[in-house]
């Protein structure tokens, strides 16, 4: 036990399961790969499409290179069809190159047997037996993170994990300002989604139903809106999603999206159902309390106005609907 090899790889495996953030689990993953078994190149490839779509052959590809030799030959002209592959599969793809080396992508799977991210290693000699193991220790421990930060019936992110959410977001957003970084001009919103007359089917049909129904909703956001974009059941019939966007007219034009798939989807036994939505604009400077009542009063007035629509906190107070009073404490719909 006290040999140099397994001292290094109780390091790295104690390095490894200091992460509770799966993203970054990724990375260091693919980090400890690279350190262990010293190839040419280790990737860690994440999907990047825009919104949710079924041909995998359309997904883009972020690429973190960890090591590359200088003066190596290109990757595979097809990587991105075998990276698609790999997705779709869940399968380890691995091929001889024709420089004589091995390339093996692996897939990464989440704790709903997804594949979250692949981890493409280039090397003479592939420990093929040894890259499982380790993979095994990684989908063990992001089920650990995923039962502590999601929720059980729809594997969204929880009320729990929100505030450290939101937190990392404003604390990002306030170190562009004072760099003065180019991405401070994105602009961030936070959404609240609320199923409308949702009490009306928990009694009409009964929980187990209503639960689908939650169960079909935030499957249905996931489909619609970006793997970036934070998206949380807050409780009940009550979603949060935080977003970047470009612009005001582009947030507006994602939630549209979104209301209008809601609108049009068929429920099963229940049938339509609709979603109101308040949102508002997110500052550097903002507390997290402060976003959700804004939201939160936005929403109170989609309610109150006809359901089945999107208000906005900034506009409903240019034209005189709200006071900018920023009311604190959570309003109750029902």
């Amino acid at each position: 036990m006290n040999s140099p090899e397994i001292q290094i790889l109780l390091t790295k495996l104690i390095s490894l399961t200091n992460e509770r953030e799966v993203a970054v689990l990724e990375l260091s993953l693919a980090q400890t790969l690279f350190d262990l078994i010293a190839p040419l190149n280790v990737d860690a490839h994440k999907s990047v499409s825009i919104y949710h779509v079924k041909d995998l052959v359309k997904l883009e590809f972020t690429e973190v290179v960890l090591g590359k030799e200088p003066n190596g030959p290109e990757p595979l002209a097809d990587l991105k069809l075998r990276l698609a592959s790999c997705f779709s599969s869940g399968e380890v793809f691995s091929c001889e190159q024709s420089h004589g080396h091995t390339l093996a992508l692996y897939p990464l799977n989440n704790s709903t047997g997804s594949t979250s991210a692949i981890i493409a290693i280039e090397a003479s000699v592939v420990p093929h037996e040894a890259i499982l193991m380790l993979l095994k220790i990684f989908q063990n421990f992001t089920c650990l993170i995923n039962d502590n930060e999601r929720d059980a019936l729809t594997n969204l992110l929880n009320r729990k994990t929100f505030e450290a959410k939101i937190n990392k977001v404003l604390s990002a957003m306030y170190q562009a300002t004072k760099r003065k970084d180019d991405k401070s001009e994105a602009l961030h919103y936070l959404a609240v989604f609320d199923i409308d007359f949702f009490k009306k089917v928990n009694d009409e049909y009964g929980h187990l139903i209503g639960d689908e129904v939650l169960l079909l909703f935030a499957q249905l956001m996931t489909q619609t809106f970006r793997d970036t974009d934070l998206l949380f059941r807050f409780g009940g019939e009550e979603f949060i999603g935080v977003f970047e966007c470009t612009s005001h007219v582009d947030i507006d034009n994602v939630l549209e999206r979104f209301r209008r798939v809601i609108s049009h989807f068929e429920f099963p036994q229940v049938g339509k159902v609709t979603v109101s939505i308040g949102y508002t604009a997110i500052s550097a400077y903002d507390a997290s309390n402060h976003v959700i009542d804004r939201a939160d009063l936005a929403l109170y007035y989609a309610k109150n106005n006809g359901r089945n629509r999107i208000c906005n906190y900034e506009q409903l107070v240019a034209d005189g609907s709200l006071l900018d009073n920023k009311k604190e404490g959570h309003v109750e719909l029902f």
